[in-house]
């Protein structure tokens, strides 16, 4: 064989490969660079004694000769029972706790739990444990401040939110050293961002200082893992490159960013939530494992605050799905979030139309198929070409092996026999394996489009294909997929070599047991191409009859 040919089988076998060690190439498993392993910091916090000890502050405190604390300022009562806050929105609702004035549970209204409409909404998290209450506030040194420290609030019962009102849920904290506390939640009724602001004042008679911790909390377990194509975890934005933290890696320490810091999030595949720190809020920006408990830790730089002084902290929350609207509208690069990888520029104008196509047709098998469809069309042209140059090479076989026999002990001769072969004829030896080529790409950025966007999940085509995200659960659409590539195969023109018809033929195999685990929405992308392909050889080989 000469190394015209060797290359040509070498591009063919790199061809029919790609696709199949592709996805371990273009999609590896992610690590957690530029994280630097830090030591926890130990957080010095206000005991119960302490406070019941002090339970009023004096009046009339001297503030350096001058300013005195009111008598009306009292620590707030650390054995006062936890109350719990129901916010009801349009998108959500949400149980927020007296108990450190956290998060404790969030509900998403539209999303269910399952194909199923009768199944629960999804709950980024539940009311379980406090142990696992997000939003969580601490401090150090003089803002030390407890975890489950008890607030006040004014609300009570459920509050409603509709639409375009806007509520603020407020909660207050004296301690014992006169430090005040007031984290305000205001929740939009049509969003999913919740403005959160922390304000400290200082009522008491000393300077104080320290620094104060929000903490994003999530329970962790194994039903969070992602596949192997997908990332479930804590990412941050850093400058301009998200950076995810594989969970298990946490086993071995903590991770830290320092520079750039933009936000922080745990994601699942179509969920997340995440915090976006106001100017000058943040210093450091820490991830840790706690247990089953995964905590995204925003710290603020250390500062002081003088008797009577007071500071505002302000962060952004968005908890909620990963669609690129609201993601967008929120501003702070999170649209960074619905990223498609590796092929994001081909991705995205892919998506663009997919939806685009949904939007008339109000079903995504049938965007997929049209989508397909129009994909084709685009590259009708290339493989044509393709499987043009790859039916006249097969009808120059005869004349090769002759050459090949003839010239068998003179390679340089062969060589140039066989050039001028393909010169007479005008054929390439490599057109029918670069024009392909050119396709991988754009199969890449659709796998990602199709495997990873929030739109298709649960999204229902036909028949028994109710999930488009999910895998078809009787393996018809794999089956189907598998024998429409046995069949271009067998019409594809090869070369009268046997190991690379040996190879082609096995891709067929291996194809159908690597999709018998895929969404049914991208096992019907690839199903639809190969008719499509089927039938664009059928006119190829009438027309070379």
């Amino acid at each position: 064989m000469n190394s015209s040919e060797n290359k040509n089988l070498v591009l063919a076998m790199v061809l029919m490969l790609a696709v199949w060690l592709g996805f371990s190439f273009f999609f590896p498993p992610t690590s957690k660079e530029q994280a630097q392993p830090i030591v926890t910091q130990q957080e010095q916090a206000v005991s119960v004694a302490e406070v019941v000890e002090q339970v009023a502050l004096e009046s009339a405190l001297e503030v350096k000769g001058t300013a005195t604390v009111p008598a009306t300022v009292l620590a707030t009562a650390t054995m006062a029972p936890a109350r719990e806050i129901v916010v009801e929105t349009d998108k959500y609702q949400a149980v927020f706790t007296t108990e450190g004035a956290r998060l404790v549970s969030f509900k998403l209204k539209n999303y269910r739990a399952t194909a199923d409409q009768a199944s629960p909404p999804v709950q980024m998290y539940e009311n379980s444990s406090q142990r696992y209450a997000t939003l969580r506030t601490t401090g150090s040194e003089g803002f030390g401040l407890a975890e489950d420290a008890r607030f006040e609030t004014p609300t009570t019962g459920v509050v409603e939110v509709a639409g375009q009102e806007r509520q603020a849920i407020r909660f207050q904290h004296v301690a014992a050293n006169g430090m005040q506390y007031v984290k305000t939640f205001m929740v939009r009724g049509d969003e999913y961002i919740i403005d959160t602001a922390l304000e400290l004042q200082n009522v008491g008679p000393s300077a104080l200082r320290g620094s104060v911790n929000l903490a994003l909390v999530q329970r962790w377990d194994e039903s969070l893992k992602a596949d192997s194509y997908s990332f479930s975890g804590p990412a941050t934005l850093v400058k301009d490159d998200i950076e995810e933290v594989d969970v298990d890696d946490l086993k071995d320490g903590s991770v830290a960013y320092s520079q750039g810091l933009v936000w922080t999030s745990f994601q699942t595949k179509y969920f997340l939530s995440v915090v976006v720190p106001g100017e000058k809020t943040v210093e450091r920006i820490q991830i840790s494992r706690n247990g089953d408990a995964i905590e995204n830790t925003l710290e603020t730089p250390y500062f002081t605050l003088q008797p009577g002084a007071s500071r505002q902290l302000d962060y952004m929350v968005y908890i909620g799905p990963k669609e690129p609207e609201p993601l967008t509208a929120a501003g702070h690069q999170l649209d960074k979030i619905v990223g498609f990888g590796f092929f994001d520029l081909l991705a995205q104008p892919l998506f663009v139309v997919l939806t685009f196509i949904f939007g008339y047709f109000k079903n995504y098998g049938v965007a997929i198929i049209l989508l397909t469809v129009l994909i084709k069309i685009i590259f009708w042209p290339l493989t044509h070409k393709s499987y043009s140059s790859m039916k006249s090479m097969q009808k120059l076989q005869p004349e090769m092996q002759k050459m090949r026999e003839k010239f068998k002990n003179d390679k340089e001769r062969l060589n140039k026999e066989m050039m001028a072969l393909y010169k007479t004829h005008s054929v390439n030896p490599l057109g029918g394996c670069l024009p392909m080529l050119v396709q991988i790409p754009v199969f890449f950025a659709l796998y990602q489009v199709l495997l990873n966007s929030i739109a298709l999940r649960h999204a229902p085509f036909a028949f028994w294909l109710m999930d488009l995200s999910a895998k078809d659960p009787y393996y018809i659409t794999p089956l189907l997929m598998g024998a429409s590539m046995f069949v271009q195969q067998k019409m594809t023109p090869t070369t009268a070599d046997p190991m690379q018809a040996k190879i082609f033929m096995m891709m067929p195999i291996v194809f159908t047991f690597m999709f018998l685990n895929f969404p049914s929405g991208l096992v019907i992308y690839w199903l639809v191409n190969n008719l499509l392909t089927i039938l664009q050889q059928y006119f190829i080989h009438r027309k070379a009859a």
